[in-house]
């Protein structure tokens, strides 16, 4: 027969004691219990009373009738009402007034300010009855208006009190409920912010990869390979299409370039058969951060709709900050004749960019002629 360790069993059980005392006291069943002893004890001094003046009752028997009447607060939280009709029994039958008032707390605490109004009437009214029948209470120097000094106060605090923190209750519900909202606001802009982030990168890589794999079909339209291509660039607009349909989930922002990476910018667009004409003043490089990559941003979708809309085009890309504001144009010019099929757009691509412009305190027109289509963005330099 094989017998378990002492010494295991024993930290094992110290263990589970010291977690129960770590979450126990501050637990809602903690509370309802050393609410019930506190009302017991508070009834409690008026045994010697109850036995000798109010009532045939014993000591012993009083104490069991008083500690039965306050186990009912145990389940205060779910029946309030039966601790409030325990409560009237006792006021009828023991003359007592302590669990009426722990009663009242509970159902203005758990059941709101009508069902405390109610039930503090109504033990107002059963109190006022029990002040006519005969030898309740002792006669000596108890009028009418002394006793209803003593009953009415009583019952509207304790009710006031319990419906008060019913309120604190409901406030706190709706400050943590709006908590939550703006969790799921910030959670919901930041799968906006990624999807944009996705459109702006990895959308202008579909877009140059079409465009590519368009002209090389162009120029292999006599060779074995010109199907090949084809089907390249119709994947690759498919791929665009199943992006722009996509909703980002989750994701990590990728680190925004600056104003350095321009050049970069305008060299693979050059190679991808829209070159740029870049002029850009010395002082953009001593901007923030944040107003670089706003510009880097602009001038990036600016391309990508360039190479769109107007493939084969010069772009001219000027950028000014030689005052309070900064000022980026783009412009280029329009093909004669609109591509045989429209190339894919989410629509997005503009809104972002105004948007961006706009939460640095700028604006963003786009103006289009017959023969040319220009974007200007201005922004605060500071």
């Amino acid at each position: 027969m094989h017998v378990k360790p002492v010494a295991p069993v024993f930290h094992r059980c110290v263990a589970a004691g010291r977690r129960l005392a770590d979450t126990w006291p501050g637990s809602p069943r903690a509370v309802d219990v050393l609410t019930a002893l506190g009302c017991l004890g508070l009834m409690a001094l008026d045994l010697p009373g109850l036995a000798a003046a109010d009532n045939s009752l014993s000591g012993p028997a009083a104490a069991v009738v008083l500690a039965l009447g306050c186990a009912t607060l145990l389940v205060r939280r779910r029946l309030p009402w039966i601790s409030y009709l325990a409560a009237l029994l006792f006021i009828g039958w023991l003359h007592e007034l302590t669990l009426i008032q722990f009663a009242l707390y509970s159902v203005g605490r758990f059941r709101g300010r009508r069902a405390g109004i109610l039930a503090t009437l109504g033990y107002i009214a059963f109190a006022l009855v029990m002040f006519w029948v005969p030898g309740w209470p002792e006669p000596q120097g108890h009028t009418l208006s002394g006793f209803l000094s003593i009953v009415v106060p009583i019952g509207a605090l304790a009710s006031a009190v319990g419906i008060a923190a019913y309120r604190h209750d409901l406030v706190r519900e709706l400050t943590a409920r709006r908590a939550e909202s703006a969790v799921f606001r910030a959670v919901q802009q930041e799968r906006v912010s990624v999807a944009r982030d996705v459109h702006d990168f990895v959308g202008r890589e579909l877009t140059l990869l079409t465009v590519r794999s368009e002209v090389l079909s162009v120029r292999a339209r006599e060779t074995a390979h010109a199907k090949d291509f084809e089907e390249l660039a119709d994947t690759a607009r498919r791929a665009h299409l199943v992006l722009n349909e996509i909703i980002v989930q989750r994701g990590e922002r990728a680190s925004t370039p600056g104003v350095d990476g321009l050049p970069a910018l305008a060299e693979e667009s050059g190679r991808a058969g829209s070159p740029v004409r870049l002029a850009m003043d010395e002082g953009v490089h001593g901007l923030s951060p944040l107003r670089q990559a706003a510009v880097y941003r602009v001038v990036q979708e600016c391309l990508t709709n360039a190479a769109k809309h107007a493939h084969g085009e010069t772009i001219d890309v000027s950028i000014a900050a030689d005052g309070p504001r900064l000022r980026i144009a783009v412009s280029n010019a329009l093909p004669a004749r609109t591509p045989g099929r429209a190339p894919v757009s989410a629509g997005s691509g503009t809104a972002s960019m105004s948007e961006r412009v706009r939460s640095l305190g700028g604006n963003l027109t786009a103006t289009r002629t017959d023969d040319t289509y220009e974007v200007v963005a201005t922004l605060p330099r500071g």
